[in-house]
Order: C-alpha cells, then sequence, then structure tokens
C-alpha cells in the first residue's frame, strides 16, 4: 500500500523502476493478495528471506538485496516504512553508493523497546531523501540535526492508496458474507510482538477486548503469529474472530466500523482519514498527528483503560480533521522530487524496495 503509490507516479514520470519485495512477510494473506487488490504487476525481484529473529532478517535481507543492487545499479533506491527490510535495504544502498530515499521519514515514538523505531533513525541516517508524511515528522528531523534541502514534506503514501480504493473496498460484500451491518460492531487488529508475545500484556488486551465486546460486538481478522497466542488464554465470547482479509475487504470492514481497536500504526493513518473512531492499545505512538489532528486516542494496555477508552469512543461525536496534505497525491510529489532536483542526472533508475506490504 506504501509502495503502489510512488511506483505508479515514478513510472508514469518515464523513470526506469524495479520493484523488489524481500519475501519479509511472505503468507500469501499477507502479501500476495495485496498484489491482486491493488492491481499490482508481480515483483521484478523476490528475495524470499522468511521470518527469523531481527538479526538474521536483516542479514537475511542484506545478503540477497546486495547481488540486486549490483546487477541493476539504481541510481535510487527508495525504502518505505520501518520494518527490518528497510533498514536492510538502506543499509546495503548507502554502502554501495546509490541514493536512498526514504518514504515516511521522521516518524518518532521515542520508545527505544519498539524495534521499528531503531530501523526508522537508522534508516533515516543513512539516507540522502527524508520524505516526511507530516508536520511533525518533519520537525523531527529538523531537530536532529537533518539538512533543509534533505527534508521533504510531502503527505501520507498510505492515504494515497486509501483514497484511490476506498469506493471499490465499500462495494465488497465483505459485510454481508459476515452478517454485518454498517455502524453496528467493532473492528480489531494485533499484531505487535509487544502485544501478542508478552503473555500477561496480551491477557490484559483480550481481556478488554471481552468487556468491549458487551457493549459492540468486535470482528477480529486474526494475524498468523496472533492466532496461537490467543487460544492458549481461552474463549472470547462477543469476539468473532476470522481469517486475516486482504487489503480492499479491510478497508472495507474498517470504514464502516462504529471503532477501531489496534497496535498498528496504518490503521491509525487510515482510521484518521475515514473518521472512525480509533483505540491505539498502546503506551506511544510514532503518529502523533493521529490524536492531535485525527480520530486516534492512546489507551494503552490495560482492561480498565482500554474498556473506559471505548466506552467514551462510543458515545462521543467524532471531529472529522485530516492532517495537512493527506490528500491522495503524496506518491506524486516523492516522484517529482526524486525525478527533477537540480543536479540529478536523469534519467534516474529508481528501484522500491517492499517487504511485502
Amino acid at each position: 500500500m506504501k509502495v503502489k503509490p510512488v511506483f505508479d507516479a515514478l513510472a508514469a514520470l518515464g523513470a526506469r523502476t524495479a520493484l523488489v519485495h524481500t519475501g519479509q512477510h511472505y503468507d500469501p494473506r499477507m502479501s500476495d493478495v495485496f498484489f491482486s487488490d491493488l492491481g499490482m504487476a508481480p515483483p521484478d525481484e523476490h528475495l524470499e528471506v522468511g521470518s527469523g529473529t531481527h538479526a538474521e532478517q536483516t542479514a537475511r535481507v542484506m545478503v540477497a538485496f546486495e547481488p540486486v543492487l549490483e546487477r541493476r545499479r539504481p541510481d535510487i533506491v527508495v525504502v518505505v516504512g520501518d520494518v527490518n527490510s528497510t533498514m536492510a535495504c538502506a543499509l546495503v544502498a548507502a554502502k554501495a553508493g546509490a541514493l536512498v530515499a526514504h518514504v515516511e521519514a521522521g516518524l518518532r515514538s521515542r520508545d527505544w523497546s519498539m524495534p521499528e523505531e531503531v530501523n526508522r533513525v537508522v534508516t533515516d541516517r543513512v539516507s540522502d531523501y527524508l520524505f516526511a508524511p507530516s508536520g511533525d515528522a518533519a520537525d523531527n528531523l529538523v531537530a536532529e540535526g537533518y539538512r533543509a534541502d534533505q527534508i521533504h514534506l510531502v503527505g501520507n503514501v498510505m492515504v494515497d492508496t486509501l483514497l484511490a480504493n476506498l469506493e471499490r473496498a465499500k462495494r465488497r460484500p465483505v459485510l454481508e458474507e459476515l452478517g454485518l451491518e454498517a455502524k453496528g460492531y467493532g473492528l480489531v487488529t494485533l499484531h505487535r510482538p509487544s502485544t501478542v508475545d508478552v503473555p500477561a500484556t496480551l491477557a490484559e488486551v483480550l481481556g478488554a477486548l471481552r468487556g468491549v465486546a458487551k457493549d459492540c460486538p468486535l470482528v477480529f481478522p486474526v494475524h498468523p503469529r496472533t492466532r496461537h497466542a490467543i487460544a492458549t488464554i481461552g474463549p472470547l465470547p462477543g469476539v468473532r474472530l476470522i481469517e486475516p482479509v486482504g487489503y480492499l475487504d479491510f478497508i472495507g470492514l474498517e470504514a464502516q466500523a462504529l471503532l477501531v481497536l489496534t497496535d498498528s500504526g496504518g490503521v491509525q493513518e487510515e482510521t484518521t482519514v475515514l473518521g472512525v473512531p480509533c483505540l491505539t492499545l498502546r503506551e506511544n505512538t510514532e503518529r502523533p498527528i493521529t490524536v492531535t489532528e485525527g480520530t486516534n486516542r492512546l489507551v494503552g494496555t490495560t482492561a480498565e483503560t482500554i474498556v473506559a477508552g471505548a466506552r467514551l469512543a462510543l458515545v462521543q461525536q467524532v471531529e472529522l480533521r485530516r492532517p495537512h496534505l493527506w490528500d491522495g497525491h503524496a506518491g506524486q510529489r516523492i516522484a517529482d522530487v526524486l525525478l527533477n532536483t537540480p543536479g540529478s542526472s536523469p534519467p534516474l533508475r529508481p528501484t522500491s524496495v517492499t517487504p511485502g506490504r
């Protein structure tokens, strides 16, 4: 979802492009379905690195990506987000002498226990182009000493894809297939290791879902890493566990939900644009603009605060606000910068890297 707007805009301007799928996200339900839903051609390169510890996965991406870089010799490597693939490919590209462009630069949670925070900071440090999705992200980069000519406030690429597909998503029959009515359910997503891999935290969150479900039935597309952990804790009355859904079906569920409970950064952004109340089950967020200028609220991971937050969200009117430049044109702004920066040597040959999301 983050790569497509940039990739399409670069291709439309005549850049020679290649899409590299690292295989960090390899389950077909979490990868292939997104290519199908978004109408994307298969990747030009597939590294098939699979899972592993952070060190193993990062090392595998680096080793697999290096020969691709040597063979294709791109002028620019575009990396997105904050996963292990993002940092690994940025490091390889920087050491190989290619320019590096980071999409979603400058996001900060200030929580060094999050692997994603390390990935974000390291990737920004080796990048030549820093594409900030929001004003607070650009401010972070300025405060950290990056040069003004590196920082570009371009808006949010996730919003590009959301707005381009929203009406199509709403026409999907997913609600009918699940027997749901619009604004008659809450939607849940959980996938972060800090949530689902810590038994005490997961037990607290699942206890909260039981409480929220007394006021609003919940639908929970279960991430593969989460299903086994849930089974060890016990039943969840009022919470309907379903298989992971594709991008369009998820957006359809999200847009028509009464509220969303999540630990996902991307979902915080999408619900802000959709005007759907969002409860983030974390103590912090790298996307604070979704709190100050959106529908998101941080409620932590204790059952008491989550249930209280949900009950408030169910009765409180949401003010629809959209952050500056979250207008569906971020990909075009990024392409314009990459292909029209004074001093560049056209035609540039960007390589875009995705972990499968």
